[in-house]
């Protein structure tokens, strides 16, 4: 069986599911879901990431990484233990790059136990394998994450594949999109929204004249639970995604196969499903945790910079092969240009109070 069947026989017993659960089985169904069954990354897979693209991401990260543990152990006495915590590894890529730039660090290497946040049996095994030197320990959710020690979390590309629920205010009242079964295809349709989903809304938005407005309980919840960690044991998160700073209507649902956009309902299992994060929402989440450093946003371009992504791009450039010169530069510039990742992709951090975040200067929020 399919997960189109799959999702059909469900509908036709229970009734339509709102778009969060079809993107939780479209992602994460055990038998049927996309990133169960397969590696989805680079030119052989459906969507290239920044680790992929260029290895001074990762180490650049790692230099981060470095810098906010010095910063924790400063603020402490003395170097501790700490928890290196990266929520959707992917191949390990990330993670690989950063450990190879802190490898000199070897008072960090000997305080740090990894920790990866994964679902996918197939994607674990290609982590174990790349990060083996540095025995990961892989856990499901924050949940079993211990709470002995301090963290460092980073996660690229994370919240945008959590689930996501549509609202549209339709003759002066806001209905969900939901997923039901017409002529035997798939397709959208509405049904009133719950009263918790309509609160969620801003006052703006809701009672303003309407339009199509995104809401993520998962995102909320994620960023909630990991602020209750910083709050508990102390730490910093980064989290690097596509997505806009100031909440407002659109419709960013989008599904992606072998490169290119595909019709969210055509292949559910088969195309990666994602949406653009709104950062404005988790602003306002860690609002409530006024023991937790302030909300920090930035662009790719600016976060990268400031950490010396050019000057560590001009530095490979002096020992590689023309070659590798022309992918050093090809890289340098999908990762900041405007009008590629620069702009649209956003980098978050939040903190333990006290404590600066390198490269989160040049604020947009």
């Amino acid at each position: 069986m399919s997960l189109d069947a799959f999702l059909k026989k469900q509908i036709e017993h229970s009734g339509p599911v709102s778009l969060s659960v079809y993107m939780n089985l479209a992602l994460g169904h055990p038998e049927y879901g996309y990133y169960m069954t397969r590696d989805p990354f680079g030119t052989g897979g459906d969507f290239t990431t920044a680790p992929e693209i260029s290895q001074m991401f990762g180490e650049l990260l790692g230099a981060w990484i470095v810098d906010t543990w010095m910063k924790l152990s400063q603020s402490c006495g003395s170097p501790q233990h700490i928890y290196l915590v990266e929520g959707g590894p992917g191949r390990g890529t990330l993670m690989a790059d950063a450990l190879r730039a802190t490898r000199k660090m070897t008072d960090f290497q000997d305080h740090m136990s990894l920790y990866l946040i994964e679902t996918s049996p197939y994607l674990i095994e290609r982590q174990r394998e790349k990060l083996a030197d540095h025995n990961p320990v892989h856990i499901m959710t924050l949940d079993d994450l211990p709470d002995d020690a301090p963290i460092i979390f980073v996660a690229n590309e994370l919240l945008d594949a959590l689930p996501i629920h549509q609202l549209e205010k339709i003759d002066g009242t806001w209905c969900e999109k939901v997923v039901g079964v017409k002529d035997g295809a798939l397709s959208l349709g509405h049904v009133p929204a719950s009263e918790g989903l309509v609160d969620a809304i801003p006052d703006h938005i809701r009672d303003g004249d309407g339009g199509l407005f995104e809401i993520s309980p998962a995102r909320a919840g994620f960023v909630e639970k990991l602020a209750a960690r910083m709050t508990a044991q102390k730490g910093a998160a980064l989290l690097i995604d596509y997505g806009h700073g100031t909440s407002a209507c659109g419709d960013t649902l989008q599904a992606v196969k072998d490169h290119a956009f595909v019709p969210v309902l055509e292949t559910p299992g088969e195309a990666d499903i994602t949406s653009h994060v709104d950062f404005d929402a988790l602003r306002r989440v860690l609002a409530a945790f006024p023991v937790v450093s302030g909300f920090k946003l930035a662009t790719q371009r600016d976060f990268l910079l400031g950490l010396g992504l050019k000057e560590r791009a001009e530095a490979l450039q002096t020992i590689a092969t023309e070659a590798q010169q022309e992918n050093i530069k090809s890289g340098y510039d999908r990762l900041t240009d405007p009008d590629q990742m620069g702009s649209l992709f956003k980098v978050m951090g939040f903190s333990s109070p006290f404590l600066p975040l390198a490269g989160l200067t040049h604020e947009i929020l």
